[in-house]
């Protein structure tokens, strides 16, 4: 864990929302994404560039991650650099951004989410000469016939992991009333769910606690960001006895945080990234390296002379625990847990490593749990 958590915990943020040698960007956003017109005008010559989802840059979380990679990477190598954020959710828009940033002279563009696999199948083609790195996902049709041109290098994590650990990290603390919200049931998100009731599970295990003792209200919000329906059901959980909610899925947390705050005594796990600043409720993330990953893959790519090497080249990596891909922050600031001690989180992190504890990534069906109850339907 020392790469993944040296890396993530630089001061990325103070670049997180400066203007890229001469780029614009606008206020933060939280709000639902609108037709607005893209948020970076650069002029032409910038090697590097990110297109952002349905969010921006400063999302607290996927984009953000993404992006602080890149800006690492681009400061410390003087690499010239930009982003673009699609003018809408769509296919369409986030082709046309992408398209923007080679017409601006990117070679190559940095793609945060499983939203640009058909785009990238297109343009992959489209564009022999630029070069693409996808997270969270693989290019493919529409019909998940997945096709990885030599120019595009994927990344995927090993989320359950991840879920795993803040799931365990969770019932070892104390809480026994659970919850997990996730932004909408793709594989990303279903895998943290099911990670998170694993987790839960193999702690009530070790525990002894007797079966129904941990319980784990799951619902998926159909959002990514702030939603009023969403903390209206939070406020109403944390009113039930729910403990701690894991947000799942970009800017959600922040209707989970409003409803932790309002009441007694409620607590929430973040994703993606470490979001410990933006709430003292916040007790940990279930984290991806995704700074790590982005600033690692543009080495390998300039390294190489602006191509993908042999081994990245049409290939897909995957990052979990054995590669220090996943997990909790365990810097000073974010260890937030009175009663789970680091030693006992860097016991568990080499189970999962060493196959001790085995996670399951199948999404297909609800993982076999049988200490914890699920309410599916919360």
């Amino acid at each position: 864990m020392k790469k993944l958590l040296g890396l993530i915990t630089l001061t990325l943020l103070a670049f997180a929302f400066v203007g890229c040698n001469g780029t614009t960007t606008v206020a933060p956003t939280t709000q639902a994404p609108t037709t607005q017109a893209p948020t970076t005008t650069p002029a032409t010559g910038f090697e590097i560039a990110l297109v952002t989802d349905v969010g921006n840059i400063d999302d607290k979380s996927f984009n953000e991650g993404s992006w602080n990679g890149v800006v690492q990477y681009a400061t410390e190598f003087n690499k010239t650099y930009a982003y673009y954020r699609p003018t809408e959710d769509s296919k369409a828009a986030r082709i046309e951004a992408m398209e923007a940033a080679i017409n601006n002279g990117a070679k190559i563009v940095v793609c945060p989410g499983y939203l640009f696999e058909e785009a990238i199948f297109q343009m992959q083609t489209q564009y022999p000469n630029v070069y693409f790195l996808l997270l969270d996902g693989q290019p493919h049709s529409g019909d998940y016939n997945i096709v990885t041109a030599q120019n595009t290098h994927n990344v995927l994590y090993q989320e359950e992991q991840a879920g795993f650990f803040a799931g365990y990290a969770a019932v070892m603390e104390g809480y026994r009333d659970l919850g997990f919200v996730g932004g909408m049931a793709v594989p990303a998100v279903v895998r943290y769910g099911y990670g998170f009731v694993q987790g839960a599970d193999y702690a009530a295990a070790e525990l002894g606690l007797s079966a129904g003792a941990v319980n784990i209200k799951y619902h998926y919000a159909d959002v990514f960001w702030p939603d009023t329906d969403l903390e209206t059901k939070m406020d109403i959980w944390y009113a039930t006895g729910t403990e701690v909610v894991f947000a799942c899925g970009g800017g959600l947390y922040i209707s989970v945080v409003a409803a932790a705050e309002r009441s007694s005594n409620g607590v929430v796990i973040g994703v993606d990234v470490d979001q410990k600043a933006e709430s003292d409720l916040i007790i940990t993330s279930a984290m991806k390296a995704l700074t790590l990953s982005v600033y690692e893959a543009l080495i390998e790519f300039f390294d190489a002379g602006k191509t993908w090497p042999e081994a990245l080249a049409g290939e897909t990596s995957l990052l979990g625990a054995e590669n220090d891909g996943v997990g909790l922050p365990t810097n000073t600031e974010a260890w937030r847990f009175e009663n789970f001690t680091i030693a006992q989180y860097e016991a568990i992190y080499q189970d999962v490593i060493d196959g001790t504890a085995v996670v399951s990534a199948a999404i297909d069906v609800a993982p076999t749990v049988t200490l914890v109850t699920v309410n599916y339907d919360a």
